[in-house]
């Protein structure tokens, strides 16, 4: 009895499963982006920052979000981001104030050492950006910027994930 499925296959049966998905296609050039943020923010001296706080950073970053709203944003519960957020806070990157209109809430606030690395991360993706553009041409690299931005709301509007992960009562 064969335990792989198509999706799984490597080696020599691993032409069955065909070109890549459109998922590969879009997470491999997303591995390599986030790999090359994490490299470059260790070399910049922020060494302190692990694979998981990059979700934190990510566009268009935690600055005056709620936790809640961040987690959401996120795609992580609110439990696993209110750890990393106490991480950060710890080593400096952020605070967690009281929300002026909810006394209730907070907000997160990046402290300077934040606001460094999100320069750092611009500068970093841009990097990869610059090389890309030269390996794929002026051209062929706008049009792939073009087709990404066309692409966005529609993959907005059919985005099924919280339905799938959040229960009846979230």
């Amino acid at each position: 009895m064969e335990l792989s499925s198509d999706f799984t296959n490597v080696g020599p049966d691993a032409a069955k499963v065909g070109p890549p998905l459109i998922g590969a296609l879009l997470r491999i050039p997303f591995d390599t982006v986030r790999g090359r943020m994490l490299a470059g923010l260790h070399e910049a001296g922020f060494t302190d920052l692990i694979p998981a706080h990059l979700d934190v950073f990510q566009y268009p970053g935690p600055e005056n979000m709620r936790p809640s709203e961040l987690a959401a944003h996120t795609r992580m519960s609110k439990q696993a981001l209110n750890y990393l957020l106490g991480q950060l806070e710890r080593l400096g990157y952020l605070t967690r104030g009281t929300d002026s209109s909810d006394q209730r809430s907070k907000r997160i606030h990046l402290a300077p050492r934040g606001r460094a690395v999100v320069t750092t991360i611009r500068e970093i993706v841009h990097a990869v950006e610059s090389e890309w553009e030269q390996e794929l041409g002026p051209r062929k690299f706008a049009q792939l910027r073009r087709l990404l931005e066309e692409l966005l709301p529609i993959a907005a509007a059919t985005d099924h994930s919280s339905e799938n992960r959040a229960g009846p009562n979230s």
